[in-house]
């Protein structure tokens, strides 16, 4: 049961999800840095893929945002990096409450036994 597909997807997107969160909070930590280069994180398509084909196991990945730079050579745009913030708490929230699920109705089983 704790080994399921379901199960390793949601371990490997919590990982994906908490390394996208350190990454946009090393962003905002730059933001005047001169010459850095925002990061992004990508796991969702491998995660998809990994899912269709019976594993569920992958690992995000990070690479150097392609958006334009500033005249000091800074990429990092704080309204976008709040935004991504937002949208990858909502998604860890989503996928802790998922994790939890089983777990949640173990404790309702062994409370009615």
């Amino acid at each position: 049961m704790f080994q399921s597909v379901t199960a390793t997807a949601i371990v490997s997107a919590l990982d994906g999800l908490a390394l996208r969160q350190r990454t946009i909070a090393n962003n905002i930590a730059n933001v005047n840095t001169p010459n850095y280069q925002a990061k992004r994180v990508a796991f969702e398509e491998a995660l998809a893929k990994s899912v269709e084909a019976g594993s569920g196991s992958t690992v995000a990945t990070t690479a150097s945002s392609l958006e334009p730079t500033r005249l000091d050579g800074n990429n990092v745009n704080l309204d976008t990096e709040t935004l991504s913030n937002i949208d990858t708490v909502l998604r860890y929230q989503f996928a802790t409450q998922a994790a939890n699920g089983p777990f949640t109705s173990l404790r309702s089983a062994m409370r009615t036994s």
